[in-house]
């Protein structure tokens, strides 16, 4: 508990104290006087601390464990107060909020109504970067009996506050595919042909392909026996995010732009939500110098929630990407076919030549997808604006250069199956899920 002094104790020093103490020293007829006074003051302000210690008794805050949150969008902490004594007692609270927040009141005033009854207060506050942050207590402060002293605590409240990623930018540009209406949106595509999933066993019928009939079986049984294989009606999907030092790069040359990481997280989840539609499995890992963290296919509302919560806290690390670890993790944890979007930067030649060396040991089993964002300036020769000057003309030059490099690497995995985009940075959520909803119509999983 602490006691800080109120305007009311400043202006009776500054305004009686000091004067008094003035003249006493200067008339020595009243020096016992302002002696006097000065005395009287001293002891009403020892009382009234004094008397101040019990100001804040039987305050009790509480606040929920848990509150999540929506980057830049306003949200409302709720706080309850109770005050269990029997006088009405006037508040003030603060709440030492992360700088990642703001919230347009320093303080708030409260009046607690005495007994057992709990006071509600609603707090706004507006958090702009996602992530995990902790709450440790909310601040309260009363006034003395006399008014000198101001009278802070501390409450405890170990509150937790998740801020996830703010999708409805993105789901506002691409409000047609999530509706379903006529042959807007997105849909349940049809699956034709014999598919690959094995269902079961039965006995030959002829007109039955010889390459379908189960060799062993009909040895053992002395008569034919086909296989029989289903449509496949859930389809695993996974997203592959790069945490390294490469997503950590602006998208675009603005001081304010977001980072290719916070594109890769918002990309994932309207993915994640593309695939529910569609009835399929979705899963994600994040990858740095080693596999940071691994979801496994599944579907539905609660799944998803996982995949948020896995995601909401992921930031960049100062690593290189390890693209012959990723590739083997993911050759030993994925049995069966899937489709594998990659989130990556390809710009770093060293790197570019890594990621094709090893993507071999994945891709002859699973479809993969390679996805980066375009660099600003990576363009072909004479496709922008002219030159406005010669430093405008190396710039070119330059992005010329590595667009060139790009498009190699684009045919170089195009040999191991392995198809590669450049996504502009404003449709690169639209064209992640077109490229599925293409995946999905040709049956290529």
């Amino acid at each position: 508990m602490k006691f800080v002094p109120d305007r009311r104790l400043l202006f009776v020093v500054g305004a009686v104290l000091i004067p008094v103490s003035a003249a006493g020293a200067a008339l020595p007829t009243v020096a016992t006087a302002a002696l006097v006074c000065a005395g009287i003051i001293a002891v009403a302000a020892m009382a009234d601390a004094f008397l101040g210690r019990r100001a804040l008794r039987g305050i009790e805050a509480d606040v929920p464990d848990l509150f999540r949150l929506t980057q830049d969008r306003e949200s409302t902490l709720a706080i309850r107060l109770r005050n269990i004594t029997g006088t009405s007692r006037r508040l003030r609270l603060g709440l030492a909020f992360p700088r990642e927040f703001a919230s347009p009141h320093e303080d708030l005033w409260v009046t607690a109504p005495p007994g057992e009854n709990w006071s509600r207060l609603s707090w706004p506050c507006t958090p702009h970067k996602r992530g995990r942050y902790q709450l440790d207590a909310v601040h309260v402060e009363t006034l003395s009996p006399f008014g000198f002293w101001a009278v802070r605590t501390a409450l405890p409240a170990r509150t937790e506050l998740r801020v996830y990623p703010n999708l409805s930018r993105e789901r506002k540009s691409m409000a047609a595919f999530f509706l379903n209406r006529g042959a807007t949106g997105i849909h349940a595509v049809r699956q034709v042909g014999r598919g690959r999933d094995f269902e079961k066993l039965r006995e030959y019928v002829p007109g039955d392909g010889f390459e379908d009939i189960h060799w062993k079986t009909t040895a053992k049984r002395a008569r034919p026996i086909t296989k029989v294989f289903q449509i496949e009606r859930t389809q695993e999907v996974y997203v592959i995010i790069d945490s390294s030092r490469l997503s950590a790069r602006p998208v675009a040359a603005e001081a304010e732009s977001v980072s290719m990481l916070e594109r890769f997280v918002n990309a994932a989840l309207l993915l994640g939500l593309a695939a529910e539609k569609q009835g399929d499995l979705f899963g994600l890992a994040t990858f740095s110098d080693k596999v940071d963290r691994f979801v496994r296919a599944k579907n539905g509302k609660a799944h998803y929630g996982v995949c948020r919560d896995a995601l909401f806290t992921l930031q960049p690390r100062i690593e290189t990407p390890d693209f012959d670890e990723l590739c083997a993790f993911l050759r030993v944890r994925l049995r069966r076919r899937a489709l594998l979007v990659f989130l990556t930067c390809m710009d770093d030649p060293m790197l570019a030549e890594s990621f094709a060396k090893h993507i071999g040991l994945i891709s002859r089993q699973h479809l993969v997808m390679v996805n980066m964002p375009r660099p600003v300036g990576v363009e072909p020769l004479f496709s922008g604006a002219e030159a406005a000057t010669v430093d405008n003309v190396y710039e070119r030059l330059g992005g010329h250069v590595l667009w060139q490099n790009l498009r190699e690497m684009e045919r170089s995995l195009a040999h191991r199956g392995v198809t590669f985009h450049l996504l502009e940075n404003d449709t690169m959520c639209a064209s992640l899920i077109q490229q599925y909803l293409n995946v999905k119509r040709r049956q290529l999983l």
